[in-house]
């Protein structure tokens, strides 16, 4: 059978299409992946002050009042940013045959403890049992704000991880955040479970305004160990999904 010009091209065409489209069905079914780098730009913390406030009344007096402090946590510490990148066709010597550039961030961060690979596979809301597991694996013993507690809400937008659907309104929530001040529109953050292991989540937003009023793409909570006598820091280990 012969093809002229016209037909040829229609067939490249088509071919080309079903390619595409078999590529980007792997990748809304791919799991999560570590990001190719992260650049921290700024690592701070709220200043201690030093020295107290001076009262000074005269003996024989008694003075009534009112003390207000807003004390830094040293149990909790966040991630915020911007994520950037695209779709691509690579080999296995990260040679790139073709790259499709994304106009507008969509997908999930995500944070875990875990420093060897997450069952993705697996993956699902935590529940209060996790919970408390996790609150006795980090000394998280307040109930003023334990994970429990943090993550109290239930109230968030559905979201795919790798293959696995998660539904709305289903996992312990938290929202962080914006201006300063409490909102429930931005920022969805999810506890997970992988059946070994705490996985935090957050939905990329597109230049959200944040916490503190400049743009994010997401804003992501955890844990810190709460022993009191504890002075390191635990590390994290972020994956990214984006396009989806």
């Amino acid at each position: 059978m012969k093809y002229n010009k016209q037909g040829r091209e229609v067939v490249l065409v088509i071919l080309f299409s079903m390619l595409v489209l078999i590529f980007i069905m792997g990748v809304y079914a791919a799991d999560p992946t570590a990001p190719d780098s992260i650049n921290v730009t700024a690592n701070e913390t709220k200043g201690t002050g030093t020295g107290g406030l001076k009262i000074n009344i005269s003996g024989g007096y008694i003075a009534t009042m009112n003390i207000s402090a807003t004390i830094q946590n040293p149990r909790w510490k966040a991630f915020v940013g911007w994520v950037s990148g695209s779709f691509t066709l690579d080999d296995s010597g990260g040679s790139t045959i073709y790259d499709w550039s994304l106009a507008t961030i969509t997908g999930r961060v995500y944070a875990t403890r875990n420093s060897t690979s997450v069952a993705w596979s697996s993956i699902n809301c935590s529940n209060i049992t996790y919970l408390e597991t996790e609150n006795s694996n980090m000394d998280h013993t307040s109930n003023d704000d334990n994970i429990t507690k943090t993550f109290e809400n239930r109230t968030h937008n559905s979201f795919w991880v790798g293959s696995t659907f998660i539904l709305a309104n289903t996992c312990p929530t938290v929202k962080t955040y914006v201006n300063g001040v409490v909102q429930f529109a931005d920022f969805h953050e999810t506890a997970l479970y992988d059946g070994y292991n705490h996985v935090y989540a957050t939905i990329l937003e597109d230049n959200a305004t944040g916490y503190d009023g400049a743009g994010y793409d997401f804003q992501l909570l955890v844990p810190e160990n709460g022993a009191p006598n504890f002075t390191s820091s635990t590390s994290y280990y972020l994956y990214v999904e984006i396009g989806t």
